[in-house]
């Protein structure tokens, strides 16, 4: 993005009489307390800017932070030395001299007017910001202490740069912000720099490393606890417009005296002082301490870490220092006379700093994971799930991360991509995935990109990652093409592994000719979604049978007449409100179609939200009604059949009746249950009956086959496997 006018450099330099007169006019359009600003603010700006910038600069910057001041309920608090030092202050470091108050401004102020204290402020900027103007970090930006436009227009910027452009971004809505850091961590690691908020106290958080816990929570943590205050090198410092209480030493400037600061060491030191993110291992054989080769795995059993003990002479706290994350789980795994054993799982506490002593003695056998059809107990069964999907996916996090930074997404020829905005503070695991489609259609790209644009605005639920993709193509059925399908199994993946989104909390809607794709999408992927809600769409030719486990909702004007979408909405109400009252158990639905209103439903439909958070998925439902679009599928819930075989408008029913599977309709030979004992006990036998046949009674065997095959298909644990059976076969 080029920001142009806004970032032009005032001509005329700043001499005596110019700073005379900005002082005049702050004095004449803000009273006493412009004219105090505005000295505090000349008196203590660098030697080289006295001669660079204007008094028309100085004004706009004065007359843009006094305007924050009184705009937000935090600014007007601020305590006056604290609003002159680190509000009103042009700039952070000795970056290029950008006007870029209003910009920030502009941009800041709707992400935040919500926001009832100065941290949620910070913290929605910091989630947020960086996104809005598409600024992330990364190394081969031009130079350290760039100016926010320079970061822009490159959209790169390490964690000096980032720290500028979120300290001005604070500044410009009347958060007091400042840059800290450290010219040498203790461990001569490197340099670093951050950012810390004002509000009763300093806090501090990463730039762009926006943390769901809230501030003062980030990586950097335990190393800023070993910072040496005594030492320059390796002290924390903040940045302070006057230099009364030092300098601030930049890394890339070291005999530079322009930016003042202040050795903050102590309440880092203090404040740091609480997670261990290492522990120590002692292994002792024979009641002797001995050298021993070990891992640290996932409680799973997939390895993190490897390490070897040490033993004789080295002191007894000398340990390999192994690195975890408090709250995470994890074993210890060894290699004793070629076998290999294992310590029960154990949890990091965030107060355990601790040696972790091993003996021989009291490790168990660990399971190889590696005979594909050796049958699995239920626990380690239930491990070998989780360990396979582990490896799996250790072995693509590279391209799957890419794809998430880069959010996009590309298949073929076919690329996938979004917008995304975060809500709530759900953690790691739990979070709620709200896929938003737009309208649009037969139309140029243009309007689709704008009508894209618009519905990342529509909605905001309370909690979870609100995504709006953008359709590939701009056809009239462009989200409902065949790539979309994988496409969206792609996206729904690595959210999942790599964003903390819950498996079984994923919701899809969309409006226009998005509210014709979920018609489309939400039957024949109902396997991936905990609900779907409709808006203002059209059918086609869709079924509503694939809906029996998908709570579904319908949102209509009831003067939407174009293609006739209010009368066929009253139409498939009806349908789907007939199909549950013949099967109770399933079809659950809402439908609302809003009097008097026509296609634009004045976001009355978002009522949708509160309605499908209420649902979650079950991956293992007792009855499955398949029916086949012209997408079709080779796999959905626990059914698969074999490959060629799928074909549109087949239907099948599936249900669990006691310990018997009956199936149903176009059952193709060689159709595969899967099975596993979130849906019934596999160490008992099994019946199946097809088309109401005889049933024929399986034994099923758990095994490592059936684990690798569906986690090949689909990186869905919750939903994998752990036995198969061919429908039909008999024991």
């Amino acid at each position: 993005m080029k920001i142009i006018a806004l970032w032009l450099s005032a001509a005329v330099p700043l001499f005596a009489a110019a700073t005379d007169e900005f002082i005049t006019d702050a004095s004449q359009r803000h009273g006493a307390f412009g004219e105090k600003a505005a000295r505090f603010l000349v008196e203590h700006m660098p030697e080289s800017d006295r001669t660079s910038l204007t008094a028309a600069f100085l004004n706009e910057n004065l007359d843009l932070a006094l305007k924050a001041r009184a705009t937000f309920p935090w600014a007007q608090n601020v305590p006056e030395e604290i609003f002159f030092n680190d509000v009103l202050p042009y700039a952070v470091f000795d970056e290029p001299r950008d006007p870029w108050r209003a910009d920030f401004f502009a941009k800041a102020a709707p992400l935040v007017k919500d926001a009832k204290t100065a941290s949620d402020a910070a913290q929605i900027l910091n989630r947020d910001f960086f996104k809005l103007i598409n600024t992330h970090y990364h190394t081969k930006r031009r130079r350290t202490n760039q100016s926010p436009k320079e970061s822009i227009e490159q959209g790169k910027a390490t964690c000096t740069g980032l720290s500028i452009i979120l300290v001005a971004a604070c500044r410009s809505v009347g958060i007091p912000a400042r840059a800290a850091g450290t010219p040498l961590w203790s461990d001569s690691s490197g340099n670093h720099t951050w950012v810390e908020i004002h509000d009763g106290g300093w806090h501090f958080t990463g730039a762009d490393e926006f943390n769901a816990k809230g501030l003062n929570h980030a990586w950097f943590v335990e190393k800023a606890s070993n910072a040496d205050p005594d030492h320059p090198l390796h002290a924390v410092y903040a940045t302070s417009w006057k230099k009364d209480q030092g300098i601030f030493p930049m890394a890339w400037a070291p005999r530079s005296l322009d930016v003042g600061g202040v050795n903050v060491t102590a309440r880092y030191r203090v404040a740091s002082a609480a997670p261990a993110s290492s522990i120590g291992v002692r292994f002792f054989e024979g009641g002797e301490r001995a050298v021993m080769n070990g891992s640290l795995t996932t409680a799973a059993g997939f390895p993190l870490h490897g390490f070897t003990t040490k033993a004789g002479t080295a002191d007894m706290n000398d340990t390999p220092r192994i690195a975890v994350t408090p709250g995470e789980s994890y074993r210890l795994r060894f290699i004793i006379h070629g076998t290999a054993h294992e310590t029960d799982v154990f949890t990091i506490d965030a107060k355990d700093k601790g040696i972790r002593d091993i003996r021989a003695g009291d490790l168990m056998p660990a399971p190889a994971f590696d005979d594909e059809s050796a049958p699995l107990s239920r626990e380690n069964a239930a491990r070998a799930v989780q360990f396979v999907y582990e490896s799996l996916l250790a072995a693509q996090r590279e391209q799957r991360a890419a794809e998430l930074d880069a959010l996009s997404i590309t298949l073929g020829d076919k690329s996938l991509k979004w917008l995304e905005k975060s809500f709530g503070d759900a953690p790691a695991g739990s979070r709620p995935l709200w896929i938003s489609l737009h309208g649009g259609g037969e139309a140029p790209a243009e309007i689709n990109t704008r009508q894209w644009h618009n519905q990342i605005r529509l909605y905001q639920p309370e909690q979870g990652i609100y995504l709006a993709p953008r359709a590939p193509t701009n056809k009239w059925n462009m989200w409902h093409e065949d790539h979309i399908d994988p496409l969206f199994s792609r996206l729904i993946e690595n959210m999942v592994a790599l964003r903390g989104v819950d498996p079984d909390k994923i919701y899809l809607m969309g409006y226009s000719a998005g509210g014709d794709g979920v018609w489309q999408l939400a039957p024949r992927m109902a396997d991936r979604f905990a609900a779907a809600a409709m808006m203002a769409g059209h059918p086609n030719e869709s079924s509503l049978l694939g809906l029996r486990n998908l709570p579904f909702a319908i949102f209509m004007g009831e003067n939407d007449r174009a293609h006739n979408r209010s009368k066929v909405a009253a139409e498939k109400s009806a349908e789907i409100a007939a199909l549950q009252k013949a099967d109770p158990g399933g079809y659950t639905h809402l439908s609302r179609i809003y009097p008097g209103l026509g296609h634009w439903m004045e976001l009355k439909d978002a009522e949708a939200l509160p309605w499908m958070i209420q649902f979650t998925r079950n991956p293992w439902p007792r009855k499955i009604v398949w029916f086949q679009d012209d997408v079709t599928h080779a796999r959905f819930h626990w059914l698969r059949l074999p490959p060629g075989t799928a074909a549109k408008g087949m239907k099948i029913t599936a249900a669990l009746e006691g310990r018997v599977i009956r199936i149903d309709g176009d059952v193709p030979a060689g159709t595969r249950v899967l099975l596993s004992d979130r849906l019934l006990d596999l160490d008992q036998p099994v019946g199946v009956s097809i088309n109401q046949g005889p049933v024929r009674e399986t034994r099923p065997v758990r095994n490592l086959r059936a684990i690798r095959t569906a986690l090949a298909e689909r990186l869905d644990p919750a939903a994998t496997p752990t036995a198969e059976i061919v429908a039909g076969e008999e024991i």
